[in-house]
């Protein structure tokens, strides 16, 4: 099985084209992403023909569950649909792609210079905030947005005021007024992840804003771990801080393995941008 390997600001992923939906993926991906005995990434990108949208994609964590959405997995199956040439010039002139994807279809956007691709803007959907979207569950009656925003849990004695959101998958935000270095994520992450009002687990974030321009962010991934940048969690953040007025409509996530673009006015749709580059391709042996 031919596949590539390609990286979004550290994020790296092992991309399969097929069409073949029957395979056991999930032993696949907890196979092929494995650093030690597999390519090693930080989760399998299918791509797929759509009857709805320009192309399909599914997403398998290292841990064999398929996630709802990735950000930055999208940008790296753009970089990989022009570098292979896989656009009609319809989509080429238009400059942009649409993706099928578990939570919706998401709108690429590509610009070019010169023949190459410089910028992957992807419309990662409206953030929602409802318990059943996220899903959180934290007791009965109706949940408002401010408490989503303020939720407290208590973690191995320490107090974590979390910010739940959605972003097409599940997030916890935790603001932090120290350098997130600092941060206790190996230790922590698991155990939010992994806490009972979260019915799915949850990807959790860190995150000190530096400016109303900048944050600086570490993320640990549902079913992952910490990973050098996430997509959806970039957005997760900004759209948390932004609801506390702690930045503009624009800024700069500043994570371990880059630097991401996020955009999001308040009410609709947020916007992601970064780098993705081809890393290498290679076969994977199928084992019968």
């Amino acid at each position: 099985m031919n596949f590539t390997k390609l990286q979004a600001a550290g994020n790296d992923f092992v991309l399969v084209e097929t069409s073949q939906m029957q395979r056991d993926w999930s032993q696949l991906a907890i196979a092929m992403c494995d650093r030690h005995f597999g390519i090693g990434a930080d989760g399998l990108l299918l791509l797929l023909p759509s009857d709805t949208a320009d192309f399909r994609m599914r997403v398998f964590n290292p841990d064999g569950f398929e996630a709802e959405a990735c950000g930055n997995g999208l940008r790296c199956l753009a970089e990989y649909v022009v570098d292979k040439g896989l656009l009609s010039r319809k989509f080429e002139e238009a400059g942009e792609i649409l993706v099928e994807t578990m939570a919706g279809i998401r709108r690429i956007k590509l610009r070019k210079a010169r023949g190459k691709l410089i910028k992957i803007q992807v419309g990662m959907g409206v953030p929602k905030f409802g318990a059943e979207d996220i899903p959180v569950v934290i007791g009965q009656g109706a949940v408002d947005i401010k408490s989503m925003l303020s939720y407290r849990i208590t973690i191995a004695g320490k107090e974590l005021l979390l910010n739940l959101v959605s972003m097409g998958n599940p997030h916890a935000v935790y603001f932090w007024q120290r350098p997130v270095s600092d941060f206790p994520l190996s230790r922590l992450g698991p155990e939010v992840e992994r806490h009972k009002i979260f019915p799915n687990r949850t990807n959790f974030e860190v995150a000190n804003v530096i400016s109303r321009q900048q944050i600086e962010a570490r993320v640990w991934e549902r079913g992952v771990g910490e990973t050098l940048a996430c997509g959806s969690g970039a957005c997760a953040v900004a759209v948390a801080a932004q609801r506390h007025g702690y930045i503009d409509n624009k800024v700069d996530i500043k994570l371990p393995g880059g630097i991401l673009g996020v955009e999001w006015d308040g009410v609709g749709e947020v916007f992601l941008s970064g780098p993705a580059e081809i890393v290498f391709t290679g076969e994977w042996q199928i084992k019968t």
